[in-house]
Parts: structure tokens; sequence; C-alpha cells
């Protein structure tokens, strides 16, 4: 088999494995839940007698750290990108399971009905633009600086299958593929 043809089974199998778990966890149609009163005691209460009076002890300059907190270093989805022969049956499922509303297709995205994440970003939902393209689900990552993270992802090994492009009113792009997965930078 055809490298091409894997990545394209491959591909296939992810976006159809994938669909309704990616949309569940990019927020769409839901607010993020709060902790539960459970888990806040929990993490209250040290379980080691010895952290306890650790835990008591005032900080100062010499043991605080720098380090970047994890919302800091969190990715946001800005775009989540699914390509699809069938549009109208996966909006449509989507608008019942998840509450959300599609608008009408959009020609600077590819066609792609769009409807609006918990996050701020979008979801995409779109037919194949030529007869190659199999379904895929796709997600944009929001960088600051997308000519930085396209060439730190082919440092690492990456294949840049699409270079930065502009989308009028929309930001740029980037599309690379490692390991037989597509994902994307996307810069407002």
């Amino acid at each position: 088999m055809a490298d091409t043809d894997r990545r394209n089974v491959l591909r296939a199998g992810l976006a159809l494995a994938s669909l309704p778990h990616v949309a569940l966890l990019m927020g769409c149609g839901s607010e993020p839940t709060e902790p539960s009163e459970e888990s806040e005691l929990a993490s209250d209460s040290p379980s080691d007698p010895d952290e306890s009076s650790a835990a008591e002890e005032p900080e100062n300059e010499s043991t605080t750290t720098t380090e970047p907190t994890t919302q800091e270093n969190a990715m946001q989805i800005q775009y989540l990108e699914i390509v699809t022969p069938d549009v109208d049956a996966i909006c449509g499922s989507y608008e019942k399971a998840f509450g959300i509303s599609f608008g009408e297709s959009d020609p600077s995205l590819g066609g792609a009905r769009t409807a609006t994440m918990t996050n701020g970003g979008m979801l995409g939902v779109r037919a194949p633009m030529r007869e190659t393209e199999t379904p895929v689900v796709r997600p944009y990552v929001l960088v600051e600086d997308i000519q930085s993270a396209v060439d730190a992802a082919a440092e690492a090994g990456a294949e840049v299958a699409i270079p930065p492009m502009e989308l009028p009113g929309h930001g740029k792009f980037a599309i690379v593929i490692q390991g037989g997965i597509e994902s994307g930078f996307w810069q407002n």
C-alpha cells in the first residue's frame, strides 16, 4: 500500500472515530464545569502529615517558582475543521446533540458551515474540496507567530502540507502532518 493510501485510510478512520468526541472536548454547546466539592476537599487536605507542615510555612522569594502556570501553557483550538461528504448530517447531529447552531457556508473557509465554540473559536464542517480529499478532523491551534510555529514543527520532523496563508477576514492558517496526523496553526 502506498504511503498516500495508508495516510488516507488513517485519516478516514480517525475522522469517523473522532467526530463526536472531538466536538464535545472542544467545548461546543456546554459551559466548563466547576470542580466538585468533593474534589476541592480532596485537594485541600494533604495525604502526608509532613506535607501539611510544609504547606503551612510561608513562602519566601527563594522558594517561589516562576514556572508558567498550566493556563499559560494551554493550547487553544481556534478552529476545528471537519471534512465530510455529508455536511448536513454532521451539522444536524451536532445541533441536536450539543444545542449549537451552524451558519450558512463561508466561502473563505472552503464552504464550511460554522458554529462558535465556548472558547471563542469556531467549529467548521465542510465537504471535500477535491475528489482526493478524504474525511478528516483537523484542529488549528492558536499561535502568536505562525511562521515560527510551522518552523518548529518542521524541525521536529513534521511535513509542511500548507505553509502559512492568509484567509481574508479570518487570519492566517497553516497545516502540518506528522505521524499521519494533520494539525493546523491559526494566527489572528
